[in-house]
């Protein structure tokens, strides 16, 4: 049975100063947090991506950590997903190939909701997943790894940082990675800050306190109802 962690990810209220959209339909636009450590390669920046949401005054020059990857996103090449902290990366380096992981963001709703589902004004949804083409990589362990291995992770923006700090690097599978058409909402519909019965149910954690940023695990009947939602 594979299992899955859930990683709180993308642009905040604190990094740039403005969440990525929600709008009304479900879809949604992924935003990256800006690049904050000094890199050795040139990285995207704002207006590279062309985002819709408009952002603070001179974000559009800034760098981005555009981490997690997703092929199909503007700028990347692969499935590729680092993290520098440990408490993300230790459950992410229990998990195994084949298991997943589930990317999630708090996203501002545009317009009138045509979802019940939406939270007002915000709210932590899923927007991407990864299976795990391989088993997770610890970052010390990367320096050993032969070079077609490495290459795998070139674009991944830990590997462009002057310092490379990954705690962890996993690569997702072509076939069944990618970012959703439709979020998946981790929020109730009342309140963004509440969390609905995939968070108090079926995941490892209790909704209480601030829930949309911490890691998350899931077992068979939590991948299951994400997977299935909407269809």
């Amino acid at each position: 049975m594979p299992r899955a962690v859930a990683i709180n990810v993308a642009a905040n209220t604190n990094q740039p100063g403005v969440r990525g959209p929600i709008f009304p339909d479900g879809r949604f636009e992924y935003l990256p947090i800006p690049e904050s450590e000094p890199t050795n390669r040139s990285v995207p920046i704002y207006a590279d991506l062309d985002p819709s949401v408009e952002l603070p005054d001179g974000a559009e020059t800034l760098p981005v950590h555009l981490d997690p990857e997703f092929a199909e996103y503007p700028c990347c090449e692969r499935y590729t997903y680092g993290d520098p902290f440990g408490v993300k990366a230790r459950p992410l380096l229990e998990l195994d190939h084949g298991d997943y992981v589930f990317f999630y963001a708090t996203l501002s709703t545009v317009g009138e909701p045509t979802r019940e589902w939406i939270s007002p004004r915000w709210g932590a949804y899923i927007i991407g997943q990864f299976r795990l083409a391989r088993d997770p990589i610890a970052g010390s362990e990367f320096a050993g790894l032969d070079s077609k291995e490495q290459r795998v992770f070139e674009n991944n923006a830990h590997l462009k940082r002057e310092e490379f700090d990954a705690e962890v690097l996993v690569e997702g599978e072509e076939d069944e990675s990618g970012l959703y058409e439709t979020a998946v909402p981790l929020s109730s519909p009342e309140k963004g800050s509440k969390a609905n019965h995939v968070v108090t149910e079926l995941s490892s954690d209790s909704g209480k306190g601030p829930w949309w940023r911490r890691p998350m695990k899931f077992d068979g009947d939590g991948i299951r109802e994400i997977s299935e939602f909407g269809e």
